[in-house]
């Protein structure tokens, strides 16, 4: 039986996930070029055009389940998440994970798809994080909503 890196079965792995993690190391450019790739992932939002100066947290999550055949939200808005498909109480591999920024009654916010967690921190595979694509921790408690397609 196949794996990946955190042990999951093939079988359980969304299809969005091969397609994020094949990803993996894209970044943003240094002030005066732009990555072309990150304009792609622009490209799936309300962002078109874009270039990579810009947060696409959302824009990679739309791009990834844009590749893998399922409707994103179509917008830049890390929290646009929210909206979409249906919330889980408890989150599962690969589901969209939506972060609170700064204040939790702002609209600024973070998005990315979830690994696994532990007592303090979530870990996340996203876009812009750290200006990169790639797994990061976060604290658990700025976690607003777990999401997944259409109805679970």
């Amino acid at each position: 039986m196949q794996t990946h890196s955190d042990e999951r079965p093939a079988a359980d792995t969304p299809a969005w996930m091969p397609v994020a993690i094949g990803e993996r190391g894209v970044r943003r450019f240094a002030a005066g070029d732009t990555n072309p790739r990150i304009v792609e992932y622009n490209d799936q939002t309300n962002l078109v055009g874009y270039d990579d100066k810009i947060s696409w947290c959302s824009s990679f999550v739309n791009w990834c389940m844009a590749k893998a055949g399922v409707r994103g939200t179509g917008s830049a808005l890390a929290r646009s998440w929210l909206d979409w498909g249906t919330s889980l109480e408890r989150p599962v591999y690969g589901c969209v994970a939506v972060l609170t920024r700064d204040d939790p009654a702002s609209w600024k916010g973070h998005v990315g798809f979830y690994l696994r967690h532990d007592a303090e921190c979530v870990y996340l595979f996203g876009g812009n994080q750290l200006d990169e694509v790639r797994e990061l921790a976060y604290p658990v408690d700025s976690v607003i909503g777990y999401r997944w397609p259409g109805t679970r």
